[in-house]
């Protein structure tokens, strides 16, 4: 799929710029002035036609294709509403308008005349990089198992003329910014939404390797099953037990430091699909679980996007893949497994396998003298029931860790919601077998499992993701590449960016 193209221009003349189509928005009972006015003049007044009209009166939503001129094709009016109530929620509607005026239409090439926003220079910064987020995310299609996938989105290069409102570079700085996350959660998407059969952990092995050949900085290792019970992984490997499909722990690292500059880690979950092993699942809604290696996707994805961006700080990312199957191999409940830390775990539910890859991989996260780690997981329904799909439940042992994530998902709108891990609850996982169990009974779900994955993260700042609402959508079906957004602006963030 060819990603779209944004340009920045200082364009003092938008009746001279030749283009498929001028994108003026507009506010409700503004007079018009800057560009809108120089394209009314040059249509023969037929802006102002239509607003007197009562064709278009620049509510918020509201469109309309205009007849163009002859250096402009079409023109689109684009209702922003009420200007005083022209915030960033208000900025996410106008991203998702813009596409759906031009979804269906022949335009291959638009310009986007800005300054009549009168915006500060940080919303307008804001817009852009939302707007190239949006757009880049909004034109993905699914491609791979379709023989007539959906027609793509004919856009592929939006110029924004930013004259008066703020210097191209700026502009150019945000929209290359608003891309690269697009294609990051455009990457995660992909991944995730392969069907099992195809993205096994191998397919995700090789995939972490294609992509570091695409990016200098970006190397990629895979770690195989003998490596794994060499560092003592036993509680990795007791998920793929009962598959023929082999365990692959991926390290992809970025280098965009120096090399005693402490990374940050990614780790994410990568169970490929979840039966939920000898403990079986329920078959209803079972075909979902292809999306249970998400938390891998989103760290791919994310690495994908810092790549892009060339992020100057290294980041590492840890994908503990597996396929979770019943068999006569199979882990079974009350088995006890040790894990790479030496803790011994009385697997009382094998469909709480999340963890068990995940704690092995945290451990070994150990090893980088990490800044900080933070592992992403579709670990529990208990965090859907608790959150649904709009925040991400966020559990941290920091927490200025916990503020980071939690300010970098609200500048995205890619949110989280911080949940506890106090103490309290650590008793619940006692076992009578081993050093604690992988469960913790019926009651606070999503919390009994990030206190268990804490057990393993005592030497560092650590935060989890349980993206287990996030990650996806039932209806229409489809990843949503979530936190890719929050992960990269965090990573901005810690650049200085």
């Amino acid at each position: 799929m060819t990603a779209m193209t944004f340009i920045a221009r200082d364009v003092s003349d938008a009746a001279a710029a030749t283009t498929q189509c001028a994108i003026l928005p507009l506010f409700r009972n503004a007079k018009l002035a800057g560009a809108a006015l120089q394209l009314d003049r040059a249509s023969s007044g037929g802006i102002k036609d239509a607003l007197a009209l009562g064709d278009f009166s620049a509510k918020s939503g509201e469109s309309i294709m205009l007849p163009g001129t002859d250096a402009a094709k079409r023109i689109l009016l684009l209702g922003c509403g009420e200007a005083k109530k022209f915030d960033r929620a208000a900025m996410r509607k106008f991203s998702q308008h813009l596409y759906h005026a031009l979804e269906h239409k022949q335009a291959t090439e638009a310009t986007l005349h800005l300054a009549g926003l009168a915006l500060k220079t940080d919303d307008y910064h804001w817009l852009l990089a939302h707007l190239a987020r949006h757009l880049t995310a909004a034109s993905y299609r699914y491609t791979e198992t379709v023989s007539k996938p959906k027609q793509p989105f004919k856009l592929t290069r939006l110029i924004v003329n930013t004259h008066g409102a703020l210097k191209p570079r700026a502009a150019a700085n945000a929209l290359r910014e608003g891309k690269a996350i697009g294609l990051g959660v455009n990457e995660a998407r992909n991944l995730a939404n392969l069907p099992g059969n195809i993205c096994t952990p191998t397919y995700l092995a090789r995939h972490a390797r294609k992509l570091a050949r695409n990016h200098a900085r970006l190397t990629a290792t895979v770690l195989e099953e003998k490596k794994m019970r060499e560092l003592g992984m036993g509680a990795l490997l007791s998920v793929s037990a009962g598959s023929e499909q082999p365990a692959k722990l991926v390290v992809v690292r970025y280098s965009g430091t120096g090399v005693n500059e402490q990374p940050y880690v990614l780790v994410g979950k990568g169970i490929t699909f979840d039966t939920g092993g000898i403990s079986l699942k329920p078959g209803a809604k079972m075909d979902e679980m292809k999306f249970d290696m998400a938390g891998a996707a989103s760290v791919l994805g994310t690495l994908r996007a810092v790549a892009e961006l060339g992020l100057p700080l290294n980041v590492i990312g840890i994908v503990a893949a597996a396929e979770n199957m019943p068999g006569g191999r199979a882990t079974k409940p009350g088995d006890v497994v040790s894990s790479m830390s030496g803790n011994t775990i009385e697997v009382l539910n094998t469909d709480a396998e999340g963890r068990l890859v995940l704690c092995d991989a945290l451990t070994y996260a150990a090893r980088f003298k990490p800044a900080a780690v933070i592992d992403i997981a579709t670990l529990t329904g208990a965090c859907v029931v608790a959150l649904g799909s709009h925040a991400s439940g966020l559990f941290a042992n920091d927490d200025a860790l916990a503020e980071q994530l939690l300010s970098a998902g609200t500048e995205v709108h890619d949110r989280a919601w911080r949940m506890p891990i106090w103490d309290d609850y650590q008793d619940q996982l006692k076992s009578n077998f081993a050093d604690l169990a992988n469960i913790g009974g019926p009651g606070a779900g999503s919390i009994t499992a990030a206190c268990f994955l804490s057990r393993f993260t005592q030497n560092y700042q650590w935060a989890h993701l349980d993206i287990a609402g996030s990650a996806w959508d039932s209806a229409p079906k489809g990843a949503t590449g979530r936190p890719v957004a929050l992960l990269t602006r965090y990573l901005l963030d810690r650049a200085g960016l």
